[in-house]
């Protein structure tokens, strides 16, 4: 066993080796506070020969880390839940570079939390672990890696940021690299900028820098070397079909029509393979057509690079051309928002839909539970690439995509005080040829400022390439399925025209630099404005109303100490108010009342019946009342719904009062003016100088009682009693009490 501890940030990194899975290749403990996440490595041979290494991540959270029990009724954890699955999705790609090609082995990485405390986030400390666990394993790898959290607060980066800074500040970075490079960065920020962004990353390689001094001690310790990497003997075969055919293949790969590029590049793939094969015999021709193929992609990979390297794209594009755009808004008339984006050969369909806080997620973590109020759903359909699977369930990819373009949208949406409805954005990718969660993002502002939602700015996203050789590198605008597969980055970058909102990178090569960061930054920044020119050009600002289908809704906030009066005994009162108001309540624990109906009628009139419910009589103020009792001494009078003041024989008129009936009776509806309030909260009442108390009839100092609006109030005012507070537990966004219409 061996432990190493640094100080990095705020808190001490320690990282233990060997000390539990005795039979893994390798694990590790890393602790950060009072936060441990623990991490094993194990592998096997493959039993298929593949060029490529099959890594299996597994990252979970168990409840017991932060002594909670998992819900349900099995009381026990279930499938990864989407933070675990961008967890892994996080380890994964910082690890997958630095596999050697031509390493087909099976690995596997598991990581889980064992303990969390309410500062510090477990995601990073399982890059953390996880890197220096296969370090230490005796995999081939390339090099060591490390990785940490960045804050920004005041201005100020901050390592390994506590919850609190990260929810205070601007920027939620996550990157993973070695001393020199960066392999992946994960990235939400509220529009920051390209020289702002450069900095963060920097300043993230520092503490990389530490992790992985820390590691690299702990294998000088233990007599741990990286095995040496044979670097595989060039495929000859690929550079005779270069020779003899490159030609062909270039002349495809350069029409403009993706159909067209497909159907030539498929005839040629179809001639060069009779050619290879011509003469094999059938106990040979399944190793030799396996063979022959590998050739075959490895040929058109270089081809596409070679391409890259004399300013020529496939699809004869330039190196910062963007493909043809096409927008349309409002296609579907029943949704509440739609769009659909289209960039080259990528279609994106999407959709936004609005509710109300009934229609929140709840989402249960290590820490806390919350609601959460805003969602982008991302799916992937086979026929979106031609293509046969079965549909079983979103994918890591489709849930990592859809988080990408959440994170990237969030940044612009309108408080919840503002615009209190829940958000939910469905992308169905209709054809997909690269950059498919970008289009996400652009026809998700498209979808969003067609329901009407009041964003700060639009936003727009865009995937960048590279092609680096030695030194020289080659970046590439809004990069094809094809680039994406042949080249060495996907670098996706959204944003709006101030700054970044989300960034992702991943790599294929061991790291890239500051200076290939900057490029991609700032040609990314050209290609961003661009398409929103573009998007604004389609449609110019948010609609200023919702969807006549979307639900009307109010918010306001009441005392909490009187959400039992709204209530009522059993819930009688807000069952009452919904059915008369035709409306849907609910009540959080702070007071705040959400109101929501098809109708914004229908609301504003509930709202209207809440407040007078909840408000309090004020000294000089004038209310319409109703004679609930008569004593001799006066009668009492209830000025809002529940309150009642006295209002005394000698307040009763301007001149004497030998009996309080000979002016009032029981139901009349009388005008009082509030005089007094005492300690005990009694409210005193008078209708001295006012109309109805001059001297008169009867009939001329009180409404009556077939008068319309008089009626009106009697029937908003009559059923609303005092009653019972109900109360249940609800994380970041308060509790509430819901009654639908009808229980």
């Amino acid at each position: 066993m061996y432990r190493a501890e640094r100080k990095i940030g705020e808190q001490n990194l320690i990282i233990e080796w060997g000390k539990y899975a005795l039979r893994a290749k390798s694990s590790v403990i890393v602790r950060y506070g009072e936060t441990v996440v623990f991490s094993a490595v194990t592998s096997a041979p493959s039993s298929a020969q593949l060029d490529f290494t099959q890594l299996y991540v597994d990252y979970r959270e168990y409840f017991y880390a932060s002594g909670k029990f998992p819900g349900g009724f099995m009381k026990r954890e279930g499938k990864p839940s989407t933070k675990e699955v961008l967890t892994s999705r996080l380890i994964d790609r910082s690890l997958r570079p630095l596999f050697p090609k031509g390493f087909g082995d099976e690995v596997s990485v598991v990581s889980h939390v064992l303990s969390a405390d309410d500062d510090n986030e477990p995601a990073p400390l399982g890059i953390v672990a996880a890197a220096a666990a296969l370090a230490l394993s005796g995999l081939p790898i390339t090099h060591v890696i490390g990785a940490c959290r960045v804050g920004m607060v005041d201005d100020q980066f901050i390592l390994f940021p506590t919850y609190k800074q990260l929810e205070e500040g601007h920027l939620d970075l996550t990157v993973s690299g070695s001393k020199t490079d960066v392999a992946m960065v994960e990235c939400g920020a509220k529009e920051l900028s390209e020289e702002k962004m450069v900095e963060a990353i920097l300043f993230a390689q520092q503490g990389i820098a530490e992790v992985v001094d820390m590691i690299e001690g702990a294998m000088k310790a233990l007599n741990v070397e990286l095995p040496q990497i044979e670097t595989p003997p060039e495929n000859e075969e690929a550079s005779s079909i270069l020779e003899k055919w490159g030609s062909s293949l270039e002349e495809a790969l350069l029409h403009t029509n993706k159909i067209d590029r497909d159907n030539q590049l498929s005839q040629v793939k179809e001639e060069i393979l009779a050619s290879l094969l011509e003469g094999v015999g059938e106990e040979e021709m399944e190793d030799k057509e396996n063979e022959a193929k590998e050739a075959l992609e490895k040929a058109i990979s270089t081809t596409v690079r070679n391409l890259a390297k004399k300013k020529h794209r496939v699809g004869n594009r330039g190196l910062d051309e963007i493909r043809p755009i096409s927008i349309e808004v409002g296609l579907f008339p029943r949704t509440h928002g739609s769009a659909m984006f289209q960039r080259g050969e990528t279609v994106a369909m999407v959709v936004t839909t609005l509710g109300t806080a009934m229609d929140e997620q709840r989402v249960d973590t290590l820490t806390e539970d919350f609601a959460k109020k805003f969602m982008v759903h991302y799916n992937f359909p086979s026929f979106s690439v031609g293509e046969t699977w079965p549909n079983r369930g979103p994918k890591r990819r489709e849930i990592g995509h859809g988080a990408l373009a959440e994170r990237a949208l969030q940044a612009v949406m309108p408080p919840y005080e503002d615009f209190p409805y829940t958000v939910r954005i469905v992308s169905d990718i209709m054809s997909s040829n690269g950059s498919s969660s970008m289009a996400t993002v652009c026809g998700g502002t498209l979808s969003l400022m067609d329901a009407g939602v009041p964003i700060t700015r639009p936003v727009a996203g865009i995937a960048m390439g590279l092609i680096k050789e030695e030194d020289e590198f080659l970046v590439l605008s809004d990069i094809s399925g094809e680039e994406d597969h042949c080249g060495d980055m996907d670098f996706k970058v959204a944003g709006t025209q101030l700054g970044i909102t989300a960034l992702q990178m991943d790599i294929k090569i061991a790291g890239v630099t500051k200076e290939i960061i900057q490029n991609a930054l700032a040609q990314a920044k050209e290609g961003r404005i661009f398409i929103l020119r573009k998007m604004l050009e389609a449609m110019e600002r948010p609609r200023s109303e919702v969807s006549k289908y979307a639900p009307k809704i109010a918010r306001i906030q009441i005392p909490p100490e009187k959400i039992g009066m709204v209530i009522g005994a059993g819930g009688k009162v807000i069952r009452a108010l919904q059915e008369t108001t035709n409306t849907k309540i609910e009540i959080e624990e702070d007071g705040f009342v959400h109101i929501s109906s098809s109708s914004m009628e229908d609301v504003e009139k509930a709202k209207e019946m809440i407040q007078k419910l909840v408000e309090d009589a004020e000294v000089g103020k004038t209310y319409l009342g109703k004679v609930v009792a008569i004593k001799e001494f006066g009668a009492f009078v209830e000025i809002l719904p529940g309150k009642e003041g006295l209002l005394h024989i000698s307040e009763i008129a301007d001149q004497y009062v030998r009996n309080v009936r000979d002016i009032v009776s029981e139901g009349d509806e009388v005008i009082v003016r509030c005089i007094g309030i005492d300690a005990d909260g009694k409210i005193k009442l008078s209708r001295r100088g006012l109309d109805g108390g001059k001297e008169g009839s009867h009939e001329e100092k009180s409404f009556s009682k077939n008068d319309e609006g008089g009626e009106k109030r009697d029937r908003h005012h009559r059923s609303h009693k005092k009653g019972s507070h109900h109360k249940d537990s609800r994380g970041r966004s308060k509790g509430k009490a819901s009654h639908k219409k009808g229980s």
